[in-house]
């Protein structure tokens, strides 16, 4: 049993930093500390993926006839990223043991992956708001989605099964470096449609109710996934922009046909 002290309250400069590594350290060390983060972790991944479900059978209870629409789509992918994080914290002793070690690593890199594909949908909504509203040709952006999320599934694919045939220390930093790449292309769509879109918005009239819930769903969203997207460029930071998101985008569809209301095709 750790035995508790009271701090001094004269620390100096070289002290408190010495004394905050001791905690680390003893945190770092301790199996009950780590159990106690990696099943707070689970409960809330399990939290967030249960309310993507809800907000996925609200939509389908609401809207049945359109089929699977890209916000439908969207909740089901959180559902399922956030889903299969609580999975792997919820059992990380036996995932962190698995051999061949590739194992850990598939199942800790492929919910990112997925994190990623989820995400940018949803630039691919924005970005095609944005270019009907400015009549712009919209058949090539979705071949450019899946295009992209194909290449970046493919190299982590290579990535894996060269960590599979040699467990190599440097292809699993490249493989780290990749994701962080990943991540910050990411904050860039966000950025840049995002951005486009909300400027866009800004330009109709500002006594319209629904520019104005538009304008801030858009600007709040684009905010929260550009910074977090940016932070996991160095970082695991899922689950606060899925939370946040998922708040913001809470709510449910109208249910006449509405022309920002896009099915899947």
């Amino acid at each position: 049993m750790v035995r508790m002290t009271k701090m001094p309250l004269n620390l100096t400069s070289m002290e408190l930093p010495a004394l905050v590594s001791d905690w680390w350290d003893e945190i770092n060390e301790s199996t009950k500390w780590q159990d106690g983060i990696f099943y707070t972790l689970c409960a809330a991944y399990a939290l967030v993926s249960s309310v993507a479900l809800i907000q996925l059978v609200r939509i389908e209870l609401r809207v049945p006839e359109y089929g699977w629409t890209t916000q439908k789509v969207f909740h089901l992918m959180n559902f399922i990223v956030n889903g299969v994080r609580a999975i792997v914290f919820g059992f990380h002793r036996q995932v962190f043991v698995l051999y061949p070690k590739v194992l850990t690593y598939m199942l800790l890199d492929l919910p990112g992956l997925l994190f990623f594909s989820t995400y940018t949908l949803l630039v691919l909504f924005w970005a095609e708001i944005y270019h009907q509203a400015r009549s712009l040709p919209t058949d090539k952006l979705r071949i450019f989605y899946v295009s992209i999320n194909a290449v970046i599934y493919f190299i982590q694919v290579c990535v894996w099964v060269y960590l599979w045939i040699d467990d190599n220390s440097v292809v699993d930093f490249i493989g780290k470096i990749f994701i962080a790449v990943v991540s910050f292309i990411a904050a860039l769509g966000f950025l840049l449609y995002g951005g486009r879109l909300f400027f866009m918005l800004r330009r109709f009239p500002i006594e319209s109710k629904g520019r104005r819930k538009k304008l801030h769903e858009v600007g709040s969203v684009t905010a929260i996934c550009f910074t977090c997207f940016l932070i996991r460029c160095f970082v695991l930071v899922e689950i606060l922009p899925s939370a946040l998101v998922l708040y913001i985008l809470r709510k449910l569809p109208p249910k006449r046909v509405s022309a920002q209301y896009h099915p899947i095709r």
